[in-house]
């Protein structure tokens, strides 16, 4: 049966994941602003039986906050890397350059991933 009282509560899921999760890469989106796109779009999913156009109107926006939220992450994660490693000395470079290559292989591989 069908609970509609339960189906408005927050999804609390998410959070209670990440809680646990000790280990493993840094999340690319902060945790603020994955709380507030996952709050967006449990408000679509529960209000979409009384509204269902403003439910997916509101879906859409939590989707292009994230997608927006990833490309902005990105590019300061690319920019910070690039600074890490773009004008070392050949003393150092080695050592940079091998740990800039590990960085964009690992983000690289959970782009792949997702």
């Amino acid at each position: 049966m069908y609970d509609q009282t339960r189906a408005q509560q927050p999804d609390d899921r998410s959070s209670g994941l990440a809680a646990r999760r000790t280990q493993g890469p840094e999340p690319l989106i902060p945790a603020d602003e994955r709380d507030k796109i996952v709050r967006h779009l449990g408000h679509a999913v529960n209000h979409f039986a009384d509204t269902p156009r403003e439910a997916l109107e509101e879906a859409e926006a939590a989707f292009d906050a994230a997608a927006d939220a990833l490309v902005k992450a990105l590019a300061e994660r690319r920019r910070g890397l690039r600074e890490g490693w773009q004008d070392q000395d050949a003393e150092t470079q080695s050592t940079a350059l091998r740990l800039a290559l590990r960085e964009y292989r690992e983000i690289t591989g959970r782009l792949l991933r997702a």
